[in-house]
């Protein structure tokens, strides 16, 4: 009975906070699609309207998420890893081929791209795993999380999606991490990489796709083919740049309005946001995206048990990690990996995906004075 109670009480003020900084974002989100794309001729519905559809199917898994104790989730967390592989398996041998890369699924008029629902649901399984697992020795740490890690990685780099596979890599080394590991074991791990890392360059070297070792040349000497695959990144820093303090206002960006930044509404939203709404603009969107792991990282801190911090842990890592990459690479400070802005780019996979990410973080903070599950 008094779980019941605690699960059904109205969301506190904290609640409403998180809610706020999310719809604040999202609102940011929508408004940036329409400036850089409310002339774009398309045969169907436009591409901001179209977001709009997204966030409201992602409010809907938001909330799902949240109504469902997250230790009943976790129960099925493998069933839900193993579903995403079949779907990744399922892109390679009949997917939508796209700008080079075979990753969605046609449903339609619309797209699914299985990768990013594989993200949360290696962090359904990691968390899982080593919320029941022993925690000592080899063995339990690193290997069977690195062998639950790798199949989603492996299909997804075969995509080609090398954003989405750094962040499978990087939500592993994270809740590695988290879990812990001893400075010794640390220090051998960090060993064998070093030692590793010529040859496992060398393979991804020569998996990679002629566009995407460009990218990398074009990140190491910027003057590297600016007419070409060094282009997307120069116009980028020219964007931002031109924002200025004060920015040029909705519609007056001329980089995006006047198309020399392409996918300005997906991979280089920030940029379109920058130029629009200048460095003052940009630094209320970064704190607002601060504010939010800020607040996630209270949630995994006071989580009631072991699965609640993991989770929570491993979500915040995705967060961060995607956060941090894209504003990296619009800026020129990373490679151009194609990561979306969370609750900022267009799509409705990687939309819905984080929402359902975020709404698990809200089921695991509501249950924290539960005493039963």
């Amino acid at each position: 009975m008094i779980d019941r109670m605690m699960d059904n009480r109205r969301p506190d003020r904290f609640e409403w906070r998180f809610l706020g900084l999310i719809a604040a974002i999202l609102a940011m989100g929508v408004l940036t699609i329409y400036s850089v794309s409310y002339e774009q001729r398309t045969s169907g519905m436009p591409l901001y309207a179209k977001q709009v559809v997204w966030v409201i199917l992602g409010a809907v898994a938001f909330f799902g998420v949240m109504a469902v104790d997250y230790h009943k989730i976790a129960r099925v967390a493998y069933p839900i890893y193993g579903i995403m592989l079949l779907l990744l398996l399922f892109v390679l041998l009949g997917g939508k081929t796209s700008k080079g890369a075979q990753r969605w699924i046609p449903l339609g008029p619309f797209a699914f791209q299985p990768s990013e629902f594989a993200k949360l649901a290696l962090v359904l399984a990691l968390a899982s795993y080593y919320s029941r697992a022993p925690r000592t020795g080899w063995l339990q740490r690193v290997v069977i999380p690195l062998l639950i890690t790798m199949p989603g990685l492996l299909l997804i780099v075969k995509q080609p999606d090398l954003g989405s596979g750094l962040s499978f890599l990087a939500v592993f080394v994270a809740m590695t991490l988290i879990v812990g590991m001893r400075s010794r074991a640390l220090g051998i791990l960090l060993l064998f990489a070093v030692m590793l890392f010529p040859f496992a360059w060398e393979m991804m070297w020569g998996s990679l796709h002629d566009y995407q070792r460009e990218r990398i040349m074009t990140f190491v000497d910027p003057s590297y083919d600016t007419g070409g695959k060094g282009y997307h990144g120069l116009q980028s820093r020219i964007a931002i740049g031109s924002g200025e303090l004060t920015g040029k206002g909705l519609y007056g960006g001329t980089q995006s309005q006047l198309k020399f930044l392409p996918e300005g509404h997906t991979d280089f939203v920030f940029a379109v946001f920058s130029e629009e709404w200048g460095f003052i603009g940009a630094m209320v969107l970064l704190s607002l995206f601060g504010a939010l792991l800020w607040l996630s990282l209270e949630i995994a801190v006071k989580a009631k048990d072991t699965l609640g911090a993991l989770l929570a842990g491993g979500i915040i890592s995705l967060l961060a990690f995607c956060i941090l990459v894209n504003v990296g690479m619009t800026a020129g400070l990373f490679p151009i990996v194609g990561i979306p802005l969370p609750l900022m780019s267009y799509g409705g996979s990687a939309t819905v995906a984080t929402l359902a990410a975020l709404g698990l973080l809200l089921n695991i903070k509501r249950r924290r004075l539960t005493l039963f599950y």
